[in-house]
């Protein structure tokens, strides 16, 4: 993986962008008073049409993101997130789909793993936008050991 100014920069416009928005999420919410510009530029990378089915099972839409990660800004102070094996699932001149595993870790807590799918689209830009996200907590080391 290439890295440009200290960011990871990867050939697969479609990886790229799990990359750049989980920069920007991460910067939401563990930044207090994180600028307007990061949440806009956020939420521009979802299309109207979102949805998601979380770790927890809730099922997520564009509003409801949106309201989720109003309310979480600056709430995460010390967070990690690292984001790894990426995998092109199918990939079509409409969009694509891409799984990925995000390690999460906040200071004097457990780290968690979520396996993640998500579907892409581009836009009339021909931007990629998220369409869809499925998430799926892993066990913990301990869960599995035991």
């Amino acid at each position: 993986m290439k890295k440009y100014a200290g960011r990871a920069i990867v050939e697969n416009r479609y990886f790229q962008e799990v990359l750049d928005s989980h920069e920007l999420i991460l910067e939401w919410l563990s930044t207090p008073d994180a600028p307007q510009e990061t949440y806009d530029t956020l939420l521009s990378r979802f299309s109207p049409a979102f949805s998601m089915v979380t770790t927890g099972g809730s099922q997520l839409n564009y509003r409801t993101l949106a309201s989720f990660f109003l309310a979480q800004s600056g709430t995460k102070a010390g967070l990690t997130i690292n984001i790894d094996d990426l995998a092109l699932i199918a990939e079509s001149a409409m969009g694509a789909t891409v799984s990925y595993q995000e390690p999460q870790q906040r200071p004097g807590q457990t780290a968690t793993t979520r396996f993640s799918t998500t579907v892409f689209e581009l836009d009339a830009e021909n931007n990629v936008i998220w369409r869809h996200l499925q998430e799926t907590a892993l066990p913990l080391k301990n869960d599995i050991e035991s």
